[in-house]
């Protein structure tokens, strides 16, 4: 491996695989956040007939796919946006109209090149990348891109940063959400011809959205998603270079490949939207939910006492899951035990005095600003009363003119 890597032509694909993967995360944030994902996938595959024209017109010429492919991006967007604006069409139709149309034309123009004698343009190279074989000069415009990308984010963050949250304030502050948006396609096809040697017109989607949506899962500050997103580009496209070096495989799909690891792993451990720490949270919520219900069971029964039989019939689920939240709850002080008798101390009872409050507050809003039935109000405010903090519970106290009692004619109680 070290001795490959020391070679030419794998410096060049390192350099370049690194630019692509940080150019295409930072762009990919803005298409994954404006909802272009499609846009992007439409306007990397409607550059294939630049690319023909190109050759036609210049050979093989880094400079002349360049041209030639952005013009082609550039005309792709303004007809897509054309028809989204002038005729009776669905946005995401007038999309898959217009790529596909521009796409066929550019596969049967370089099939009729190939089938000239002299004349030979590698489909694949274009559809799949050729990273291995990346000149100098491709090295070239990948890094004026990415510098006038990166220019571009930072130069522009503001106003990017308005038009793709609140579009509608933009327009009334003068910025133009058009204009702004039609520059971020001029920058996206930029990105997607600067992508073509490393991961082709297919598979530059998957690298413009896949290390974005994982640094949303990390953060929701753009700042801040930008920068991660950034990272995890290169770091997909590194890893993915050595892959397929390491496996004697396609360099543009294992860099996808990582990327998409590198998501579903973020998918799952996520400090705050993973789906492990998800599942934590709602188990959390379950056994706090349970444990209230619990107090709130023991309060109302006379002395504030009861036997852990009658708390497993009234609860009805598993006895281990109650032993164990009654365990806590001795262990946390809300309850004692005096053989199967259970109390609950001088902490249970203001515990159980503040849920009974936002119970039966609960109930009173119910009735007073929603004119629900008086009979239909207890299993709402059953459920509710787990979740309203004290700051809330102030809010509907003083909305209902800090009434005494519930519908039911029950005190509500003072906060403890």
């Amino acid at each position: 491996m070290f001795e490959i890597l020391a070679e030419d032509w794998a410096i060049r694909a390192l350099i370049a695989s690194s630019m692509v993967g940080l150019m295409c995360g930072v762009l990919g944030c803005f298409i994954v956040l404006r909802n272009m994902s499609l846009l992007g996938d439409a306007l990397s595959h409607a550059i294939l007939p630049g690319i023909f024209v190109a050759f036609v017109l210049f050979g093989y010429s880094t400079i002349g796919f360049f041209l030639g492919s952005t013009i082609a991006g550039v005309l792709a967007a303004v007809l897509i946006s054309w028809i989204q604006q002038n005729v009776q069409t669905k946005n995401d139709a007038a999309i898959g109209i217009i790529f596909t149309a521009m796409f066929s034309i550019g596969v049967m123009g370089i099939s009729w090149l190939n089938q000239k004698e002299g004349a030979h343009l590698d489909l694949k190279d274009f559809l799949f990348g050729n990273i291995l074989g990346i000149s100098n000069e491709d090295i070239y415009l990948t890094l004026f891109v990415l510098i006038f990308t990166l220019l571009s984010v930072v130069i522009l963050y503001r106003y990017l940063f308005i038009t793709t949250f609140q579009p509608t304030i933009s327009s009334a502050m003068g910025i133009s959400v058009k204009t702004i948006q039609y520059f971020l396609m001029l920058l996206l096809s930029f990105t997607v011809v600067a992508s073509l040697r490393t991961v082709g017109v297919i598979l530059v989607v998957a690298m413009l959205i896949t290390p974005a949506a994982t640094a949303l899962l990390l953060s929701n500050k753009l700042q801040r998603v930008l920068v991660i997103a950034g990272l995890i580009g290169m770091i997909s496209a590194i890893l993915g270079l050595l892959l397929s070096i390491g496996l004697e495989t396609t360099p543009g799909p294992a860099m996808c490949i990582v990327a998409t690891l590198i998501y579903f792993t973020a998918a799952l451990f996520a400090p705050k939207q993973g789906l492990v720490n998800r599942f934590f949270i709602r188990r959390r919520e379950s056994r706090r939910i349970l444990a209230e219900d619990i107090i709130r069971f023991v309060e109302k029964t006379p002395h504030d006492q009861v036997s852990v039989s009658e708390i497993y019939q009234f609860i009805g689920m598993k006895k281990s899951k109650i032993n164990t939240s009654i365990s806590h709850l001795k262990n946390d002080n809300f309850l004692t035990q005096k053989d199967q008798i259970i109390y609950l101390t001088e902490k249970g009872l203001i515990k159980a005095n503040n849920l009974q409050r936002a119970h039966r507050l609960w109930e009173t809003y119910q009735y007073s600003e929603m004119g629900i039935d008086p009979n239909l109000v207890h299993n709402e405010a059953d459920s509710q009363e787990h979740y309203l903090n004290e700051e809330m519970l102030r809010e509907v106290d003083q909305k209902l003119g800090f009434p005494k009692s519930d519908p039911h004619g029950s005190p509500i109680p003072k906060r403890k």
